[in-house]
């Protein structure tokens, strides 16, 4: 296997991670708990739109539902974070398997404006239902306790983090090289053909929107116990402009393209922190530079220049050799 290959750099950059807490300061284990939370966005996302080809823009909003359901039962019913987190994930799936339905009549322009349209009444409920989300203001939410782990805070959540965005991009990348992720390219490329072939849509279409949503509110939950604090400006139209600029920078298609995306965008993200009003003109300008001069994005380069960076929508050729062994039991549809 090549020294630079894509398994290689990941489990460095893991190793790195893992004894980051002991060798940075509280700021540093911010930015890379912040990190682990938008590569869950990202890969979510990437699923949905890389993938399944569906071009929706209710990401930011499934990552508010997911925040503030966390947040909301923290405060309201006095829940704990580990009984409110789970529910804020389940909802967030929820409403993905909703919006999924327009899906099967819309596409493209039509499927964007429909999602945006949901977003920014997501948006407007965060807004104005004071009785319920504290409106604009926002709510603070209880500090978590990781007890009777001997950790603190924001050592525990950033670990919680990284487990999570682990697991769930090695689902991922079984899902991408599963008979699912093949159903989800062949709906991306062509509606008509995957139908002829026997691939149900709304099955398909409904599960790509719930894995996104899934994703989503985790990274929420995740989101509101960092910051200790939800409010409806940290789910506007900037943070789909983020979410989406990190996976076309990244790679739309590609996981390892979502990783790469978060990455970039999250560095980029406190680099410009101090110019706030120049954040959503540089992740503009860094999108029409990718769509127009580098489609395939950082991971496309990456493929190109070097090897054991593909991502094969089949099975690692051990577990197909043993499927193909005489009296094993075949996979439907692999």
């Amino acid at each position: 296997m090549p020294v630079f290959s894509r398994r290689n750099v990941l489990l460095v950059l893991l190793a790195g991670a893992l004894i980051l807490p002991w060798m940075g300061n509280p700021y540093t284990l911010f930015v890379g708990t912040l990190l682990f939370i938008y590569v869950l966005l990202a890969v979510g996302l990437n699923l949905l739109v890389g993938y399944a080809g569906q071009l929706a823009f209710a990401n930011a909003a499934m990552f508010g539902i997911g925040a503030y359901t966390t947040g909301l039962l923290q405060v309201r019913l006095e829940l704990p974070f580990f009984a409110a987190f789970p529910c804020g994930a389940v909802v967030a799936t929820l409403v993905g398997l909703v919006i999924s339905l327009p899906a099967l009549r819309l596409s493209g322009l039509y499927l964007a404006l429909t999602t945006l349209a949901f977003a920014q009444a997501t948006q407007w409920v965060f807004l104005h239902w004071e009785n319920v989300t504290f409106g604009a203001g926002g709510f603070k939410t209880p500090l978590i306790s990781f007890a009777p782990l001997p950790v603190e805070t924001p050592t525990g959540l950033y670990f919680l983090s990284l487990l999570l965005a682990v697991l769930l991009t090695l689902f991922a990348w079984n899902v991408a090289a599963s008979r699912i992720g093949r159903a989800f390219v062949a709906i991306r490329d062509g509606e008509v053909a995957a139908e002829s072939l026997g691939i149900d849509l709304l099955r398909y279409k409904a599960l790509a929107f719930a894995m996104s949503g899934f994703y989503a509110g985790v990274a929420g939950g995740l989101y509101s116990a960092l910051l200790n604090f939800v409010a409806p400006e940290g789910f506007d139209l900037f943070q789909m402009v983020l979410h989406k600029a990190m996976i076309v920078v990244g790679g739309l298609g590609s996981v390892t393209g979502s990783l790469l995306g978060a990455g970039i965008l999250v560095f980029l993200l406190e680099a410009l922190r101090a110019f706030k009003g120049t954040q959503e003109i540089a992740f503009g300008a860094l999108l029409l530079v990718f769509v127009i001069f580098l489609r395939g994005g950082l991971v496309s380069v990456l493929k190109r220049n070097a090897r054991g960076w593909e991502e094969p929508l089949r099975l690692p050729e051990r577990r197909a050799r043993l499927l193909a062994r005489p009296g094993t039991a075949s996979v439907p549809g692999e």
